[in-house]
């Protein structure tokens, strides 16, 4: 059963709110979709466990325990998680000084910064000490290098390439017999991707394959199996692909 919550899509700095920083967290107790949506406050994304995913336009961003989506006040947006993702959000007031841009972002989620967020969650915190810790928090939030992002082309052109990988991400067909299928030179496609997705046919294959690597292991599927799920013939060409894009080896994820 998917469950679909509704929230408002607001303007940045609509609402007037006290906070700084505030914190939120929660348990989805079934698989949850939440509407177009968006804040008057900037919103920090990230999970304690699972994954989680946020579409911005034609922009798929994958939400993990390491890598956090920056989410400027205003912004449009739709998420979705399965049941069990402890996810957790941070809200940043408008006009709050950050190094982050006002489009959204990946956030690597280090130790130093999960400890000073989960240090803002204390009761009793003194006003002093808050306003200490907020102000390290601003000062370490820094865009991540890397990101677990696909951009999704919406050509006719390339529509039936992104529907069959997606939904099948160990499809083994080449640049070269998609061209034949759909009776253009691969010359064609290859411009078509850098133009729509900002990068190339394989490395647009490779990002949707960790994007699905991840819901995988996130929900304890071994290293090999999901390996041969996301279409690589061997743990080790999975791995290495993996770490290009995550920064991490497929072991070291699943135990997060």
């Amino acid at each position: 059963m998917r469950v679909t919550r509704n929230l408002p899509a607001l303007a940045a700095g609509e609402m007037d709110v006290s906070f700084v920083i505030k914190g939120y967290e929660e348990v989805v107790a079934e698989d949850t979709e939440w509407n177009e949506h968006s804040h008057p406050w900037h919103e920090l994304l990230w999970n304690e466990h699972g994954a989680s995913t946020a579409v911005v336009g034609s922009q798929v961003w994958c939400i993990t325990p390491t890598l956090g989506l920056w989410m400027p006040a205003g912004q449009l947006h739709s998420a979705s998680a399965i049941a069990g993702t402890s996810f957790r959000a941070h809200f940043f007031r408008y006009g709050t000084t950050s190094a982050l841009p006002d489009v959204p972002v990946a956030v690597e989620i280090t130790p130093l910064l999960q400890l000073l967020l989960e240090r803002l969650g204390e009761t009793g915190l003194p006003p002093e000490s808050r306003a200490v810790t907020e102000a390290m928090v601003l000062d370490v939030l820094r865009p991540s290098e890397r990101a677990l992002l696909v951009q999704l082309p919406t050509s006719e052109l390339l529509r039936p390439i992104v529907s069959a990988v997606r939904a099948d991400p160990a499809n083994q067909r080449t640049l070269t017999g998609w061209a034949s299928s759909l009776g253009c030179s691969p010359r064609t496609l290859t411009r078509a991707f850098r133009a729509e997705a900002g990068t190339s046919f394989a490395r647009w294959v490779a990002a949707v394959r960790a994007q699905h690597a991840v819901q995988l292991l996130i929900q304890g599927f071994e290293v090999d199996i999901v390996a041969e799920a996301v279409g690589y013939r061997s743990a080790s060409a999975f791995g290495a692909a993996f770490r290009r894009t995550t920064g991490m080896t497929p072991g070291r994820f699943r135990a997060h």
